[in-house]
């Protein structure tokens, strides 16, 4: 992966497209934005990965201009990327979206906004930060049949937790962590997303 030459968002925009493992399709120059429109593998719906350019303040009116675009292209999804601000407005709009379509049945949050607290750097290739990954739903049950717990009764991790944004999981998932271990070979453990 070049970053020579890219900005801070479009560095982040590579580390967030390798981390989730998502397909570009088109990456497209805009005057103040760049976007990467990307495929999920497994999943049918379109993403848009759009980075505001030179820390904006990002405001309802840039937002409504997105959920235009996301309309008229048919797009199912939007991440955001920006080093400068959100507004009140659209943070508080974004929240409201999300949460109606989860209880519409939604497996993702249509709208989400990333801080400037997204790394700019591949996180796992630290040597201190062990494998994460989100257990599909039959591997939910399995775990939780077999342990014979609730998903509450694990250990928890913060939706915040820098790791957590980068491989895309919100609250209510389980997270595989799989460790390095001098007398085990491998350690595996879950968190509960909260």
């Amino acid at each position: 992966m070049n970053t020579e030459g890219l900005t801070i968002e479009e560095r982040k925009a590579q580390v967030l497209i390798k981390l989730r493992k998502y397909k570009l399709v088109e990456k497209v120059d805009h005057t103040d934005a760049i976007s990467y429109l990307v495929k999920i593998p497994k999943i049918k719906h379109k993403t848009l990965v759009w980075c505001f350019l030179g820390g904006t303040t990002v405001g309802i009116v840039l937002m409504n201009g997105l959920y235009k675009l996301m309309k008229e292209q048919g797009i199912d999804r939007v991440i955001t990327i920006n080093e400068g601000r959100y507004t009140h407005a659209v943070k508080k709009g974004a929240k409201i979206r999300n949460e109606e379509a989860i209880k519409n049945g939604a497996k993702y949050k249509p709208i989400e906004l990333l801080f400037t607290t997204f790394p700019v750097f591949e996180i796992f290739n630290h040597a201190l930060v062990p494998k994460h990954e989100i257990l599909t739903d039959e591997e939910k049950k399995q775990i939780l049949s077999e342990y014979k717990i609730r998903p509450y009764q694990i250990p928890h991790i913060q939706s915040v937790d820098p790791v957590v944004k980068a491989i895309g999981a919100i609250p209510g998932d389980i997270l595989r962590i799989i460790r390095k271990s001098q007398t085990a070979g491998q350690h595996i453990a879950y968190r509960y997303v909260v």
